[in-house]
């Protein structure tokens, strides 16, 4: 066992300095608790949105639900599309009878839908489906490349930055956090997003399910073979909290004056910018709680990060299992805060 302990040096995690001396075991629940969109969580961990319409929706949901109430967790729902003209599904969504009132439950809506819903005045819908639902807020997912693959996927007629905005001129009290699906997002779409008065932004980064890939998987012999190099493009969540810390320390400087004339005031200069998204949720290729501890700790912006595949795997069974990962990663987070200390 001893030979067979050996590390070598290229193999060790070199993100953290190592600080043994410094703090006894921590005990359990040692974690400090996060003030995070109105509410607490007792661990920087989200649920992130993964399932809206499969047959096993039902029991995941409830599993990841139960989870989030007992270990304080927040959790965004899958696609909730399925309520906004029926309820037949309802029963597949309606969480907050399990989660508790206390727990952040946040609802999901494509770009697509959203738009449509502009298009035909029927933004009442969300608030009916927020009402519905008892959620805390809505989350808008951003999938131009997903749609775009998808063999019967849908086509935006305007920019998503300009129905998002829509959306919070129509309803500027609603509570809405706006990710993508897995390619992540470069800096100039970061600043226009962090300049809206929106409630989070989730960097659904590179690195984790790429629904673009997926899309295309379930497409022709002839798309795979075009487009197989288009799903790979994107930004991985390491590189996107540089992005946004650089621009929540230098607002000004990444206001481009090439991509809107209402960008640019009477006399030809770009107005200063103004970070007005003060939270972060940071997701996409977040492997464990070392990726989670190590990223949230670098970003600027107050930050929790979010896992969908890694809960996914345990969610679909017995609750037990699921149960005994985010023990074990909680467990390892409180390991992390009294241990390591991020490199600058």
């Amino acid at each position: 066992m001893a030979f067979e302990s050996q590390v070598a040096a290229a193999a060790l995690d070199g993100r953290f300095d190592y600080e043994p001396m410094l703090a006894a075991h921590p005990e359990p629940g040692s974690l400090p608790v996060h003030q995070w969109l109105g509410k607490d969580l007792l661990a920087p961990i989200w649920v992130s949105s993964m399932t809206g319409g499969t047959e096993m929706a039902l029991t995941i949901n409830r599993n990841l639900a139960k989870a989030c109430a007992e270990f304080g967790l927040g959790m965004g729902l899958g696609s909730c599309r399925p309520l906004l003209y029926e309820e037949d599904r309802l029963v597949d969504f309606q969480m907050r009878p399990i989660i508790g009132p206390d727990r952040l439950l946040f609802g999901n809506l494509g770009l697509a839908q959203v738009e449509r819903l502009l298009e035909d005045q029927d933004l009442w819908r969300i608030d009916r489906l927020i009402d519905m639902l008892e959620l805390d807020g809505l989350i808008i997912h951003v999938n131009p490349l997903q749609e775009w693959l998808q063999p019967e996927g849908d086509r935006f007629k305007r920019s998503p930055i300009e129905i998002v905005e829509a959306v919070i001129e129509a309803k500027p009290d609603l509570p809405l956090m706006v990710k993508e699906v897995g390619q992540g997002m470069g800096p100039a779409s970061l600043r226009r997003l962090l300049e809206l008065p929106l409630l989070a932004l989730d960097t659904a980064a590179n690195g984790g399910t790429n629904f673009s890939k997926l899309e295309l998987l379930r497409n022709t012999d002839a798309e795979r073979a075009a487009f197989a190099n288009l799903s790979l493009v994107g930004h991985s969540a390491s590189e996107m909290v540089d992005m946004v810390n650089e621009i929540v320390e230098n607002p000004s400087r990444h206001h481009s004056l090439q991509e809107n004339e209402r960008d640019v005031d009477i006399r030809g200069i770009s107005p200063p910018a103004q970070v007005l998204c003060q939270n972060l949720l940071i997701s996409g290729g977040v492997r464990d709680f070392l990726d989670g501890y190590y990223l949230t700790e670098r970003a600027k912006l107050p930050a929790i990060y979010g896992q969908a595949s890694a809960m996914l795997r345990y969610a679909q069974g017995d609750y037990e299992d699921l149960r005994a990962h985010i023990s074990r990663q909680i467990r390892g987070l409180e390991l992390a805060h009294a241990y390591l200390r991020v490199r600058a």
